[in-house]
């Protein structure tokens, strides 16, 4: 259960984003705030910030769309997975963005050299070692 907080009672950022897991470690969480992926209340900020009920996180992690959330509730400790779930709201903004995101990435075309065929038969690899061996 998530500690609800009396107004003497503080969370770091990194510690809070790690109990929310948002990151697997607090290292990764400590290292996302001081590259600037972490912002609270739009603004950067250092790991060891106090989090309070109601302020705004964006996280923006590489290759996908930028995720802003609410703080709902304090814990300094990361427990299951409902229980993180219970700690922050996610805006409807940061929802339909990451959805549009997710569509697009589903309908791009996949990369160049992403369809290799099939492995390659014993039969195969002895013709391309003889032909690295001996040249064209």
């Amino acid at each position: 259960m998530p500690a609800m907080p009396d107004d003497g009672q503080r969370v770091r950022l990194d510690k809070w984003l790690w109990a929310a897991r948002f990151f697997k470690t607090r290292a990764l969480a400590s290292e996302a705030v001081n590259g600037g992926r972490v912002h609270l209340n739009d603004q950067r900020t250092k790991p060891s910030r106090d989090v309070r009920i109601g302020d705004a996180i964006t996280i923006t992690r590489p290759g996908a769309a930028p995720m802003a959330v609410t703080v709902q509730a304090l814990s300094d400790r990361r427990g299951p997975a409902p229980e993180a779930q219970g700690l922050y709201a996610e805006t409807p903004e940061s929802v339909r963005e990451r959805e549009r995101d997710r569509l697009m990435r589903r309908m791009a075309p996949a990369p160049p050299g992403a369809d290799l065929g099939a492995r390659p038969t014993k039969r195969d690899r002895r013709r391309l070692d003889d032909a690295r061996r001996h040249g064209p």
